[in-house]
């Protein structure tokens, strides 16, 4: 572990490359997430990750947002090969063509799965039972990069017809909407996330 040196609070060691991602750890990564737009935003920031560094997208995070209607999932899913061709331009963005289709696309699996569970947020939070996933690691390197819970939500999303989103990707997403408290346990951040464990359900 680390520490910043403004506060001298200590945290998990990746988030301290420059403000705004220690901004990110402090108040958003672990969260449990109980809005659907918000499950939606994470869900087209992770999938542009894929092959990226979280620093490189969370830089970018203003220009998705401009980019895709405020995360809007109704306005993506009608987004038109125009509007298409328009993010393939966009420099506040990863303009990955794969990636960008992938999000249209994933737009209308989304609601898709808000019509058949009453919302995408019932749908992802069942395969943790309702409850965050209190894990204990005490070194960076012990955080695995996949598990079988985000093959298996990995593998259903996609037979659902979701696009770039693999158990990598599934699982950093798991991490960022609090479906998992990945938290290093001596990060500051570990307890407080912790005793959000009960908190819910918008």
């Amino acid at each position: 572990m680390q520490s910043n040196l403004s506060d001298q609070k200590c945290r998990c060691d990746w988030c301290l490359g420059f403000d705004a991602y220690i901004r990110y750890h402090d108040e958003e990564w672990g969260v449990p997430v109980w809005d659907d737009k918000k499950q939606f935003e994470f869900l087209i920031l992770e999938s542009a990750q894929a092959g990226l560094s979280w620093s490189t997208i969370l830089k970018k995070r203003s220009g998705y947002h401009n980019a895709f209607n405020a995360f809007d999932y109704k306005q993506v899913a009608l987004f038109s090969e125009t509007d298409i061709q328009r993010l393939l331009k966009d420099q506040n963005i990863i303009r990955n063509e794969l990636k960008i289709r992938a999000a249209v696309n994933n737009a209308s699996r989304f609601m898709e799965i808000q019509a058949a569970f009453g919302s995408f947020c019932n749908y992802i939070w069942d395969f943790v039972d309702g409850v965050p996933i209190q894990n204990e690691w005490k070194t960076i390197q012990e955080i695995p990069p996949n598990n079988v819970l985000s093959d298996k939500l990995s593998k259903d999303l996609k037979q659902r017809g979701f696009k770039f989103l693999g158990s990598t990707i599934i699982y950093a997403h798991m991490q960022a909407t609090g479906l998992v408290n990945d938290h290093l346990m001596h990060c500051w951040r570990y307890e407080v996330v912790k005793n959000l464990d009960s908190a819910k359900k918008g």
